[in-house]
């Protein structure tokens, strides 16, 4: 006996983001694919088995954030005992907010903290089982500079004067190669920016420049060196000036650069900045969210890491100062934040939440595009991006069937 065929689903009545553009199109899903339909109709003379009314809507890939340090009451970071429940809860929430995928980000710790839970942080794939998928850690730190911490624990930080070995102390170099996606570090830090090409050669993981006082000939040459990504453009970093614009001065080389994360909940970076930057270099930008543990949760007193945070009037600070402690955006906001204060088109600004963020860890052939071969993950919008469906791996997910729990 035959096995029967997989269902086919079918999206009609929509604007396709595909190719840079909003069409009027279908799209039609299999085995958690995106497919090409023409062998469904004249190889295997078929009509979709399901089919989905947008309603007028936009179909986009689902949004990436490579960027957030906790959210729902859990902490990456600080919730080392629970973590495994962290992430549980974290990727279930955020694919419920229109989040498909992410990169579970850890401030800076001590050695113990990384062995304990960059293992609980590697991939993993996405369902309404799962959550978003988890495309490896983003490990913020501890290879910073203590003039731009921001609100990481100067107790922490640490040199790489002994090359790989000081990361391999720190991190383990195995850690990196299993569950890491990128490490953010500081070019100027001593060791850090000769060590570059080794630790990618040995591990695999993506280089990013961040919490830095770096000049822009010091950027420029971790660049050089394969950091080929910034974070959190403007925060925690050298200062734009007109004789040493600093890493932010990357954006205006005339050959290749990098991409950078940019954090638009309006508190973090003016608006103005992130249209200066956007024009500067557009196919660069990557919104993130930079969240902590309070996104989605009352105000009050949160741990960010080992630091207390306060978190009121949707800012968030370091218990007792105003330095900025992350944010309790949404990836959603960020992306309709970015055309209030760009005017940019809404193709841009879903791209920098989806094509973008895939581009920058090297995986936008499965992952932040609608083209065929690529993994359904899709979010149907209305004509002003608010979230209305979301898909992952081509299942519906819906509060009746993804079950979280947020920690209070």
């Amino acid at each position: 006996m035959s096995l029967p065929e997989s269902p086919i689903t079918q999206f009609y009545n929509c604007l396709v983001l595909k190719d840079h553009k909003l069409v009027s199109d279908y799209l039609y899903v299999q085995n958690g694919k995106i497919i090409d339909p023409a062998n469904m109709f004249w190889e295997e003379k078929r009509i979709p088995d399901v089919r989905i009314d947008c309603k007028g809507g936009i179909v986009s890939p689902g949004y990436i954030d490579v960027q957030i340090n906790g959210a729902f009451g859990y902490d990456f970071s600080n919730d080392t005992d629970i973590i495994e429940e962290a992430v549980d809860n974290i990727s279930k929430g955020l694919l419920l907010q229109g989040c498909t995928a992410y990169c579970p980000t850890t401030v800076s710790s001590r050695p113990e903290v990384y062995h304990k839970v960059i293992s609980h942080l590697g991939p993993r794939k996405g369902s309404v089982e799962n959550g978003a998928s988890v495309l490896g850690a983003h490990i913020e730190g501890p290879f910073i500079s203590p003039q731009k911490k921001g609100a990481h624990e100067l107790a922490t930080l640490r040199t790489a004067k002994h090359g790989l070995a000081d990361f391999e102390e720190c991190y383990g170099l195995d850690n990196l190669r299993k569950y890491a996606a990128y490490v953010t570090m500081a070019p100027e830090v001593e060791g850090v920016t000769d060590a570059i090409p080794d630790l990618i050669k040995e591990t695999g993981v993506a280089i990013s420049s961040g919490h830095s006082n770096a000049t822009t000939a010091k950027a420029q040459e971790a660049f050089k060196q394969g950091a080929n990504m910034i974070t959190h453009l403007f925060n925690a970093m050298h200062p734009f000036h007109q004789r040493d614009p600093g890493i932010i001065g990357l954006l205006g080389d005339n050959g290749p650069r990098p991409f950078y994360g940019i954090i638009c909940d309006g508190i973090h970076v003016h608006p103005n900045s992130v249209m200066i930057a956007y024009y500067a270099h557009p196919t660069g930008a990557c919104l993130v969210t930079d969240a902590m543990s309070a996104q989605s949760l009352p105000e009050g007193y949160y741990k960010l890491g080992e630091m207390d945070v306060d978190v009121h009037g949707g800012h968030v600070y370091i218990k007792g100062t105003n330095t900025i402690a992350g944010s309790i955006a949404t990836l959603a906001e960020c992306v309709r934040n970015f055309i209030e204060f760009t005017g940019a088109s809404k193709v841009e600004a879903l791209e920098n939440a989806t094509l973008h963020p895939a581009q920058m860890l090297g995986i936008s052939d499965t992952k932040g595009t609608l083209a065929h071969g690529a993994d359904a993950d899709i979010l149907i919008l209305d004509n002003d991006l608010h979230v209305q469906r979301v898909f992952i791996a081509g299942v519906e997910a819906t509060s009746d069937n993804v079950n979280f729990n947020k920690k209070l």
